[in-house]
C-alpha cells in the first residue's frame, strides 16, 4: 500500500493541475445531481419489525384518522377567565371552521365543545386544545399546509381576550430543520489559527483547510443527491458535515506536516511528497478504513435511518481520505519548495551535563524539528512514575464517567426545541395545563370485526386500561366507520421520553394475552411515542454487540499493524475510558444540568436514543487514528535501535516516538475538538449530544489517553509491548502502514548499479529451500536457473514474477523492487507454468502485449513438439524480450533457447545452496497458474552480463 500511495503522491505532485480540475469536476457533477435529484431531508423515524410500526401500518389502512401526523394547537384563557365563556368559545369555533377546510389533507379537526369529545378541556377549565389529524406522515406534508396552519392560529390571538395564549404545536410541528449558524465558522478559524502555529506559514496553513472543504462540498452534494433513492433525516447531513471538516483537516495535515519537515531537512519536495503520501499517507489511509468499518457497522442496530446516517458519515470521510492522498500533494506541487515557510531560529542555550552526551547515546533525539522541550518534558514526566500516572489518569476518568450510569435515551420531541419557539412554548403550556402526558398519547389497536357489540366492547376495553398504573386517562376508545378495527387513545402521567412511559409500554404489551383471551382482540401498542420508544429499545439492544464489533475490531487491526498482543490490548482500554468518559460529560450537561445554560442547552433530560452508538463509531476511529500516529514511531524507533538492550531500546523508543509525533497530534486533536465544539452552542438539539460527546471524548482520548496513559503503559511493559507469538506471527497479513517499503526503496534506489531487468541478490525462500541467490539478467537477454527440484524452482519463478513473496533478500524486476512494487510485477512480466494442461493458453497471454520480460518455469517437462512451438513463439516475440527459464536439466533450457534464436544463455546453479526438499512436504502457494499484463516501456539497452552469471553460495 505505501509505494502505491507513494506512486500516487509523486503523479500527483507532478501534475497538479488535472488532480485540481478532476476534483473540481467531482464537485460539479455532485452539486448538478444534488439540484436535479435532490428530494429533501425526511425526519420520520420507523423501525421495521416492531410492534408499533405494524400498528400504525394497520391504522392506515383501515383508521387513517388517527394514523397519519397530527397537529394541536392550546388556548389558555387570561387570569380568572373560563375557557368555556362565549369570547373563547366563539373564536376558536370559528376557526375550527377555518381550519377544516384549510387543505385536502387535514382529515378532521376535533372542537374541544363537542360533546362526543372528552379530556381537550383541563379541570380547571382555563386551556382548551383543539386536535387536527392530517393525511400522512410529517415530511409528505408540503410547507405551504404548514404555513396556511400557522397563519390561520395567529389570527387567532388577536380576537381573544387580552392575557390569553394561542401556541400551535403537535407532531408535525415537533421536528426543527437543523441549519448550520456562525458559530460553526469559529471552529474553522480555531483550526486555521492552529494551522498557522504548526506550519508557520499563512498559505501552508490553508491548504488542509482547502482539501477539507472541497471534500465536504462533495460529500454534502453527494447526500442531498441521494434523496431522491434513499430515506435521509436532517441531523445525516450536519453529522457528514462534522466528520467530513475534522478528519478532512486532519488528514491532510499529516501529510503536509510530514512534508514540510523533509524539505527543511533538505529533501526535494517531489521526492518528498511521494514520501510523505507513502507514509503519512499510508497511516491516513488506514485510519480512514477504521472510521469507515466502524460507521458503516452502525447498521448493527438494523434501524434504517441510523443506518443511512453511518453511510453518509462513511462517504464524508472516504472522500476526505481520497482527497488528502490525491489533492495534497497536488497543492504540495503548486507550492514546490516554498511549503519550508519560516524556519524558527533559537538562541543558543548553555551547554548543561545533559547536552554534554553526544547525540549518538541519546537515541531518542531524532531532529531538532521534531522534537521539542515540551514534548520531551512531558514524556519523560510521564515515564519516570508510569504506574502513578497510569493509576491517576483510570480513576480520573473513573469519576468523570459516573454520570454515565444515569444516562437515559429517548427520541427527540419539541420539548428539546429552543425555549422561545412556539411548539415548545405549545409543548410546555400542554404540560403545565394538562399534564406531560398530554404530549405523548398512546394507542392500542386490533380488529373487532368479529364483535357484535363494537362500542361497549371499546368501552369495556378503555374501562381495564385505565386501571393500569401509569395511564392518567383513556382520552378515546372507539371503533372506526366500519367497525373492523378499534382503539384505545391512551394519556400517561408521565412526558414522551420520561423513562416511567416506556415502562408504561411495556406494562400495556405484557396485558397482551389477557386481553386478548377476555376481549378477543389481538392488541398492538402504538402511536408516536411507541415507535419512539420502540427505537430506543433496540438502540439500547445494539450497544452491546456493537461494543464487541468494535472492539475485536482494534484488536485485530493493531495486532496487524503493530505485530503486537500488548499495544492493541492496551489501546481497547483506552478506547473504552475515552467512550465511557465522554458519555459522562453529555450526562453531566444534558441530563444534571452542569453548565447547561452556557451551551444554550434548551431542556435537560433524556438524551437522543442514536448518540451512544453514533459516538462510539465515530470516536473509535479517530482514536485510532492517534494510536497509530503515536505508537507507529515507537515502533519504527524500537525496530531500528541498534542497541542490545532491548529493554533500553523500549524505554528510549517511546520517548523518541512521542517527541516525533506529538506536536502533530496535539494540533490535530486541537483542531478536532474545535470543530466538534463549534457544533455544539448554536447547533441542532438533535446533533448538541453528539457534538459535545465528540469533542469530550477527543480531548480525553488525544491527551489523557493517548498522550499520558499510552506512554506510562509502554514504558511499564517495556519491551514487552512488542511481543506476539509465533503462531499469530504467521497467521496476521501484513499492513505497511509506516512506509517501511518506500524506505526501503529510497535506500536501494542506487541498486543493482546497473540496467538488469531482473536482479537478485541474497534471495532466500525457507520454505523451497532457496537460500542466497544471486541473479542478473540484462534486457533482451536469457538465463537458466537449475541445480534444485521443480518445486523449488517453480517458488523462484514465481518470486521473479511477483506472485510469491521472498523471506530475505534483494529482488529488482523490470526497475521495480519487491515484494513492494508486485502488482506492477505481476501486470507487466509473464510466468509461464509448462507441464500444465492450459499452458499453451498461458503462453499466449505472457506474450501478448509488449512485456520485457517472461518466466518460463519447468521446461524440462515439455515434449519436442512442444518446445519447438514454445520456441517458435519466443522468436516471434522479438530480440528485445528477456527470458528467465528454470530447469531441472538445463540442457533442455539450453535447446529451447537456442531454437529461439536467443544463442548461448548464462546459466545459474542452485545446487551448492539448495537442498533436495522432500515431495511429501506440500505448499499451497506454489498452486497457482500466473498471468500476465502489458508493459507500456519502450525500449532497453543491451549490455553483457555473462560475467554475472555466478553460482550462488549459501
Amino acid at each position: 500500500m505505501s509505494t502505491l500511495l507513494s506512486s500516487l503522491g509523486r503523479w500527483s505532485f507532478r501534475h497538479p493541475w488535472r488532480v485540481l480540475v478532476s476534483w473540481l469536476l467531482v464537485l460539479g457533477i455532485a452539486g448538478g445531481g444534488a439540484l436535479v435529484l435532490g428530494a429533501g431531508t425526511d425526519n420520520t423515524f420507523s423501525i421495521p419489525g416492531t410492534e408499533s410500526q405494524a400498528g400504525l401500518q394497520q391504522l392506515e389502512r383501515t383508521f387513517p384518522q388517527v394514523s397519519g401526523t397530527n397537529a394541536q394547537f392550546i388556548v389558555v384563557a387570561a387570569p380568572g377567565d373560563d375557557i368555556r365563556d362565549a369570547p373563547y368559545k366563539d373564536d376558536i369555533e370559528d376557526t375550527i371552521s377555518t381550519l377544516k377546510g384549510v387543505d385536502d389533507r387535514v382529515l378532521a379537526v376535533s372542537s374541544p365543545y363537542d360533546e362526543t369529545v372528552s379530556g381537550m378541556i383541563n379541570e380547571e377549565h382555563t386551556a382548551a386544545i383543539v386536535r387536527i389529524q392530517l393525511e400522512g406522515q410529517s415530511s409528505n406534508i408540503p410547507a405551504s399546509v404548514k404555513t396556511d396552519l400557522q397563519d390561520t392560529v395567529d389570527a387567532l390571538g388577536p380576537q381573544l381576550p387580552t392575557g390569553s395564549q394561542v401556541a400551535l404545536g403537535g407532531d408535525l410541528f415537533a421536528m426543527a430543520i437543523p441549519t448550520i449558524t456562525l458559530t460553526e465558522a469559529v471552529g474553522l478559524v480555531v483550526a486555521l489559527l492552529v494551522l498557522i502555529v504548526t506550519f508557520r506559514s499563512f498559505v501552508v496553513a490553508g491548504l488542509p483547510l482547502l482539501t477539507a472543504i472541497l471534500g465536504v462540498g462533495i460529500s454534502m452534494a453527494g447526500i442531498f443527491a441521494a434523496t431522491a433513492f434513499a430515506t435521509v433525516s436532517s441531523t445525516t447531513p450536519l453529522l457528514a458535515l462534522m466528520l467530513g471538516l475534522a478528519v478532512g483537516i486532519d488528514y491532510a495535515l499529516f501529510i503536509v506536516a510530514r512534508h514540510q519537515d523533509q524539505v527543511r531537512a533538505g529533501v526535494d519536495p517531489e521526492e518528498s511528497a511521494a514520501r510523505s503520501v507513502g507514509t503519512a499517507g499510508s497511516a491516513v489511509v488506514f485510519a480512514g478504513v477504521t472510521v469507515l468499518i466502524a460507521l458503516i457497522g452502525l447498521g448493527f442496530a438494523g434501524i434504517p435511518f441510523l443506518t443511512t446516517m453511518g453511510v453518509a458519515a462513511a462517504v464524508a470521510v472516504a472522500v476526505a481520505v481520497a482527497i488528502a492522498v490525491t489533492l495534497t500533494p497536488a497543492f504540495l506541487g503548486f507550492l514546490k519548495g516554498r511549503v519550508a515557510g519560516r524556519v524558527r531560529t533559537e538562541r543558543p542555550a548553555k551547554k548543561s551535563k545533559k547536552d554534554a552526551v553526544p547525540k549518538e547515546r541519546r537515541p531518542w533525539i531524532l531532529s531538532e524539528r521534531s522534537e521539542t522541550k515540551g514534548s520531551q518534558r512531558w514524556v519523560s514526566g510521564v515515564t519516570r512514575r508510569p504506574i502513578l500516572v497510569t493509576i491517576a489518569i483510570v480513576l480520573g476518568l473513573g469519576v468523570v464517567s459516573i454520570p454515565a450510569l444515569s444516562l437515559n435515551l429517548a427520541l427527540p420531541n419539541a420539548g428539546v426545541l429552543p425555549k422561545g419557539s412556539e411548539a415548545r412554548v405549545s409543548y410546555d403550556l400542554t404540560a403545565d395545563e394538562f399534564g406531560a402526558g398530554f404530549n405523548g398519547p398512546l394507542i392500542l389497536t386490533g380488529t373487532i370485526v368479529t364483535s357484535t357489540d363494537p362500542l361497549n366492547l371499546m368501552k369495556d376495553l378503555g374501562d381495564a386500561v385505565e386501571k393500569i398504573p401509569g395511564v392518567k386517562e383513556v382520552a378515546l376508545a372507539t371503533p372506526n366507520e366500519t367497525a373492523d378495527t378499534g382503539i384505545v387513545q391512551i394519556i400517561p402521567t408521565t412526558a414522551p421520553d420520561d423513562p416511567r412511559t416506556a415502562d408504561l409500554v411495556r406494562e400495556l404489551r405484557s396485558h397482551h394475552d389477557e386481553w386478548q383471551k377476555e376481549f378477543g382482540i389481538d392488541l398492538k401498542v402504538t402511536g408516536f411515542t411507541a415507535v419512539a420508544i420502540d427505537i430506543s429499545d433496540q438502540l439500547g439492544a445494539a450497544l452491546l454487540p456493537f461494543g464487541v464489533f468494535v472492539i475485536g475490531l482494534s484488536l485485530i487491526l493493531l495486532a496487524i499493524v503493530f505485530r503486537s498482543i500488548w499495544v492493541p490490548i492496551t489501546a481497547a482500554v483506552g478506547y473504552l475510558l475515552s467512550i465511557v468518559a465522554a458519555f459522562g460529560v453529555v450526562a453531566a450537561v444534558f441530563e444534571w444540568g452542569w453548565f447547561a445554560d452556557a451551551l444554550h442547552v434548551a431542556r435537560t433530560g433524556p438524551i437522543i436514543s442514536f448518540m451512544p452508538i453514533v459516538l462510539m463509531g465515530v470516536l473509535f476511529g479517530l482514536a485510532m487514528d492517534y494510536q497509530v500516529f503515536l505508537v507507529s514511531r515507537m515502533r519504527e524507533d524500537y525496530v531500528h535501535d541498534p542497541s542490545r538492550d532491548r529493554r533500553e531500546a523500549a524505554r528510549n523508543a517511546v520517548r523518541s516516538g512521542f517527541s516525533s509525533s506529538a506536536r502533530v497530534v496535539t494540533a490535530a486533536a486541537l483542531i478536532m475538538f474545535a470543530v466538534f465544539v463549534a457544533f455544539v452552542p448554536e447547533g441542532d438539539s438533535s446533533l448538541k449530544p453528539i457534538a459535545l460527546g465528540l469533542a469530550a471524548g477527543i480531548a480525553v482520548d488525544a491527551f489523557l489517553v493517548r498522550m499520558t496513559l499510552i506512554p506510562a503503559v509502554m514504558a511499564i511493559l517495556g519491551e514487552r509491548a512488542w511481543r506476539i507469538p509465533r503462531w499469530l506471527e504467521r497467521i496476521l497479513p501484513h499492513v505497511d502502514i509506516e512506509g517501511e517499503a518506500v524506505e526501503r526503496e529510497r535506500s536501494l534506489a542506487a541498486w543493482p548499479g546497473d540496467d538488469s531487468i531482473v536482479a537478485a541478490d541474497d534471495l532466500t525462500l525457507s520454505s523451497a529451500d532457496i537460500s542466497g541467490a544471486r541473479l542478473r539478467l540484462e534486457p533482451g537477454g536469457a538465463l537458466i536457473v537449475t541445480g534444485a527440484p521443480h518445486r523449488a524452482l517453480r517458488a523462484l519463478s514465481l518470486m521473479v514474477a511477483g506472485r510469491l513473496k521472498p523471506d530475505a533478500g534483494r529482488l529488482r524486476v523490470d526497475d521495480h523492487l519487491l515484494p513492494g512494487r508486485a502488482p506492477w510485477v505481476r501486470s507487466r512480466v509473464g510466468v509461464v507454468m509448462l507441464g500444465e494442461a492450459d499452458a499453451a493458453a498461458q503462453v499466449s497471454e505472457a506474450l501478448r502485449g509488449r512485456t520485457r520480460l517472461v518466466v518460463l518455469d519447468g521446461v524440462d517437462r515439455l515434449t519436442a513438439a512442444e518446445r519447438d512451438q514454445l520456441a517458435a513463439r519466443l522468436r516471434d516475440a522479438g530480440p528485445d524480450l528477456a527470458v528467465l527459464a528454470t530447469a531441472v536439466d538445463p540442457a533442455t533450457a539450453q535447446a529451447l533457447l537456442t531454437d529461439a534464436g536467443r544463442g548461448a544463455a548464462s546459466v545459474v546453479d542452485l545446487s551448492s545452496s539448495s537442498a533436495e526438499t522432500p515431495a511429501s512436504r506440500p505448499d499451497p502457494e506454489l498452486q497457482t497458474s500466473a498471468t500476465r499484463g502489458v508493459d507500456d516501456s519502450t525500449g532497453s539497452r543491451q549490455i553483457d552480463s555473462s560475467s554475472d552469471t555466478t553460482e550462488v553460495t549459501a
